[in-house]
């Protein structure tokens, strides 16, 4: 079974380049356009093997997200990667503090991307 991962992003085109990216690499994406709704889908979704989350969106923002995510038993642990065109280590120690495992700045490229996330997901 294809390891399945969760893209949030507000941007359309950031959503679509990584689901091609990993799909490229057989991963399975599932995508939300804030962390809203993203919240929303964990309630339906069995399992993920990674999620991978926007910072600065609105509804509900990544640091946000990542908080809630993690109070839901089933994701505790699930690793999650921040995009962001943030490198300031404040927001970087503020996603830490959230839960999130680690940190993809933007612009990145395919083969960093996938580096990272066959780390986290495998």
């Amino acid at each position: 079974m294809p390891k399945k991962i969760l893209v949030v992003d507000d941007s359309a085109a950031i959503r679509q380049s990584i689901s091609f990216i990993l799909g490229q690499e057989g991963y399975e994406t599932v995508e939300a356009t804030d962390g809203l709704e993203a919240l929303n889908m964990l309630g339906s979704i069995e399992a993920l093997d990674l999620i991978i989350t926007d910072v600065n969106m609105p509804n509900l923002d990544g640091i946000g997200f990542i908080k809630k995510a993690r109070e839901i038993a089933k994701f505790k642990f699930t690793p999650i990667l921040v995009l962001t065109t943030e490198s300031q280590g404040s927001k970087m120690n503020e996603g830490k503090e959230a839960g999130a495992t680690g940190w993809i700045v933007k612009p990145f490229n395919s083969e960093k991307l996938l580096g990272i996330v066959k780390k986290v997901a495998g």
